[in-house]
C-alpha cells in the first residue's frame, strides 16, 4: 500500500466520527494506508486535528517523525533506561531526532545530542542537556 501519512480536509464523516467530534472541512492529519490517493476513508482514531496556522504538508512530516521519535523513546528501548539517565540521540538537528530529545527530555531522561555546526541552534532548542557539535570536534571535519 503506497503512503502511510497524509493530510487534508474531511469530505465526509461517520455517524461514529461525528461522536468523537469530527466534522466536514475539519483540517486533519493521519496514519493509515493508502495515503497517496486523492480520497481515502481513514478510521477516526487515526486522525490528528491540525491547527489553522499549520501547512498540511508539514503536518504529514510531522505524523511520521512523532510516531518514529515516540517508538524510540517509549517502545524500542522500553526498560533499558530510566528516567534520570544518560541518552544519546545523533542528529537532533534533524526532525525526527527533534522529536525523540523533546519526549526523551519529557520522560525523564538526561539527553546528550549531535549535531553539525549548520544545524547547531536547531538542535539547542530541543533542550537536550548536552551538545556535541561534531565538526567542531577535532579530528571529525
Amino acid at each position: 500500500a503506497l503512503g502511510q501519512e497524509g493530510a487534508g480536509i474531511i469530505d465526509a464523516v461517520t455517524p461514529k466520527a461525528a461522536e468523537m467530534g469530527l466534522k466536514v472541512g475539519d483540517r486533519v492529519a493521519y496514519n493509515s494506508f493508502f495515503s497517496y490517493a486523492e480520497y481515502t476513508a481513514v478510521p477516526a482514531a487515526k486522525i490528528l486535528p491540525v491547527p489553522d496556522g499549520v501547512p498540511l504538508d508539514i503536518a504529514t512530516a510531522l505524523v511520521v517523525q512523532g510516531m518514529t521519535a515516540h517508538y524510540l523513546t517509549s517502545s524500542a528501548h522500553a526498560g533499558l533506561i530510566q528516567p534520570g539517565e544518560w541518552c544519546l540521540i545523533h542528529g537532533t538537528g534533524g526532525g525526527t531526532c527533534q522529536w525523540a530529545a523533546q519526549m526523551a527530555k519529557i520522560q525523564g531522561y538526561k539527553v546528550i545530542g549531535t549535531v553539525s555546526k549548520g544545524k547547531k541552534s536547531i538542535a539547542e532548542a530541543t533542550g537536550c542537556d548536552e551538545l556535541i557539535v561534531l565538526d567542531e570536534m577535532d579530528g571529525t571535519s
